[in-house]
């Protein structure tokens, strides 16, 4: 996959939340940044963020269309810190109950929200 872009309703949140999760716990970095967008890249790949100016529909995962973005990360303690991380900023955690084996008894994983509720998963390489 080349890249992606995704419309979201509050810029400013979006970016703060990537840039934590993408950019700080990821080794992605900032590739283009504009009045209306922003995104980031790692090893040839981009993800793109530009504000929607239709803001009358919100995004839901189980509609036509996107159900997840899924990033990985190279280690369980990487994934736990992480964890830890998300908490303390108070992201929303999705299937914590189930953490780490949410995705099945052999798939190690975060699962979270971003700000427009679009799922992340984070899974160990």
């Amino acid at each position: 996959m080349d890249h992606i872009e995704i419309y979201v309703s509050d810029l400013m949140k979006t970016k703060d939340f990537y840039e934590f999760l993408l950019v700080g716990n990821l080794s992605f970095e900032i590739y283009q940044e504009w009045s209306e967008g922003i995104s980031y890249r790692k090893n040839g790949f981009y993800i793109v963020f530009v504000q929607s100016k239709n803001l009358n529909v919100k995004y839901n995962r189980t509609n036509v269309g996107l159900n997840h973005l899924a990033f990985k990360i190279d280690s369980h303690v990487q994934l736990e810190v992480l964890r830890n991380k998300c908490i303390s900023k108070n992201i929303v955690l999705l299937y914590d109950e189930k953490y780490p084996h949410a995705g099945g008894q052999d798939h190690y994983a975060l699962f979270l929200e971003d700000p427009d509720r679009i799922k992340i998963e984070i899974v160990v390489e």
